[in-house]
């Protein structure tokens, strides 16, 4: 089929997107990157907390299974002995991943704490009578903790 003249030209005028047109898709997609970047950053940051949360819980499992193993006594809970009894927890200092920072302990007491790769400090204390606390330091970020720099979790 041949196109006569006055098919070609309005076939030819439809050719591209306008400048308006392409400024407009830009804005769009700018709009959206803005909203979806900061949620992206605030669940990256709350992944790095779980993390060392659920190191050092597990540490006070096997803080736990020490005291066990030495009839009650919390006197040896450190950060040695806990990856000795249990190998997977990392106590190397590390900008990668979670690691146990400190471990302070005493017969009836202990106190574990694990820092996550963005800072945030995370403690699992247990007191004489035998209440349990958690608390949450942020030192860099100020807010790493539910929002704060201190809370508990």
């Amino acid at each position: 089929m041949i196109l006569s003249e006055p098919n070609r030209s309005r076939f030819a005028a439809n050719d591209g997107f306008s400048l308006p047109e392409l400024l407009v898709v830009i804005l769009i997609v700018g709009v959206l990157a803005a909203i979806a970047i900061p949620a992206f950053l605030s669940t990256t940051t709350k992944a790095t907390d779980v993390q060392a949360k659920e190191l050092v819980r597990n540490a006070e499992t096997t803080a736990e299974t020490i005291a066990l193993d030495h009839g009650g006594s919390y006197a040896s809970v450190t950060t040695t002995e806990l990856a000795a009894e249990e190998p997977t927890l990392p106590i190397t200092a590390s900008k990668q991943h979670a690691y146990l920072s400190k471990a302070t302990s005493a017969t009836n007491e202990y106190s574990i704490t694990a820092t996550a790769a963005n800072g945030d400090e995370f403690t699992i204390a247990r007191a004489t009578n035998g209440a349990v606390t958690r608390s949450c330091h942020s030192p860099i970020l100020k807010k790493g903790c539910a929002g704060a720099e201190n809370s508990s979790w």
